[in-house]
């Protein structure tokens, strides 16, 4: 499989988490990087850094003032008297909060929806080159069958203005956007997160040529908490264009699977062109902030069902944490895919 990474991947380096009021590691290491592309390289696949595309790729589905807050924020720390090694803010925007302000600290709580997306240092450098990951792979896919982004930071959490849930860029409607314009449409986003992808589905809720389909842990006690819920199906254009299935925490294989299948029957009588699967390794059994129990045997069910599609799919990575189940989970995934095309 074409697999492109680049190693700007590892520049953005959080290291604290609010998690239920105390501080602790931020789960979303730069470690992570390291640890899938040594699982692609030991599992054969061929690894290549994508050319860069610009911004246009980006600003296709994210707000162009967003995006430049984002590429920009770092350079204008200065504005924060004894600022570290980290731009964070405890204010945040609420729907009845509207105005635009424009100070840094302000700034950072309109765009970004919680504590886990400091800007740090090497903070766009990473985002970006994910983010290119992401369009050489639709591109990829649509060329050759199928391509994996290894995108780290994961994106499928982040609005189109918005950064949250570890997330800045959302790779996967990056992709999917990428390759509904190569192709005409109409396109599938299959998230297999245990997280619901909340701005995924925020980004094409109003939209009928972008179906987006998620199976994840229940939210009504788990992150993203205020979306993810059976009874969102979209809205004026894009009603009946949203599919989500929860499942209850601690699901294991034949749950999970049961859900994908039904996932992939909805995106079977979408009839798309093309499909991206926001691959998060999270919903193991073994994952430190996970909440469901999928074994190793059930991330290769997945990846057979998946390829048996036979859509041109692009994997873009998304969630999967710091165990030992993470690189064999990711190889035995892309083996089993590779297999089943």
């Amino acid at each position: 499989m074409r697999i492109f990474h680049t190693p700007d991947s590892g520049r953005h380096d959080p290291e604290r988490y609010l998690r239920r009021g105390t501080p602790i590691p931020h789960p979303e290491q730069a470690a992570r990087y390291a640890i899938l592309r040594d699982a692609a390289l030991q599992g054969g696949h061929d690894l290549a850094e994508p050319a860069d595309h610009g911004l246009d790729p980006i600003r296709a589905v994210h707000d162009p003032d967003y995006v430049a807050f984002l590429a920009e924020a770092w350079a204008r720390r200065g504005e924060i008297p004894d600022i570290g090694d980290e731009i964070l803010t405890g204010s945040f925007a609420r729907p009845q909060m509207h105005r635009r302000p424009a100070g840094l600290l302000g700034r950072l709580g309109l765009y970004t929806a919680d504590t886990s997306t400091p800007i740090r240092a090497g903070t766009w450098a990473a985002v970006y080159g994910s983010a290119q990951c992401a369009v050489a792979a639709a591109d990829a896919a649509l060329a050759a069958g199928h391509a994996y982004a290894l995108c780290r930071p994961p994106g499928h959490h982040a609005y189109a203005e918005s950064a949250g849930g570890f997330c800045f860029l959302n790779n996967s409607a990056i992709a999917a956007e990428r390759m509904r314009v190569a192709t005409g449409g109409p396109v599938a986003i299959l998230d297999i997160d245990v997280h619901h992808g909340n701005g995924t589905q925020g980004i094409f809720y109003a939209r009928a040529d972008v179906l987006t389909v998620s199976v994840h842990a229940d939210p009504s006690d788990y992150f993203p908490f205020f979306a993810g819920y059976a009874d969102e199906t979209g809205t004026g254009a894009g009603a009946g264009f949203n599919r989500n299935l929860p499942l209850p925490p601690g699901s294991g294989d034949a749950p999970w699977l049961e859900a994908l299948e039904a996932g992939l029957a909805a995106v079977a009588a979408h009839r798309p062109r093309a499909l991206v699967v926001a691959l998060g390794l999270d919903a193991a059994a073994d994952d430190p902030i996970g909440a469901l129990a999928v074994t190793r045997a059930g991330f290769v069910g997945a990846a057979e069902r998946i390829g048996r599609a036979g859509l041109p799919t692009a994997l873009v990575q998304e969630g999967g944490y710091l165990c030992a189940a993470l690189p064999d989970n990711l190889a035995a995934f892309l083996a089993a895919f590779d297999a089943a095309r």
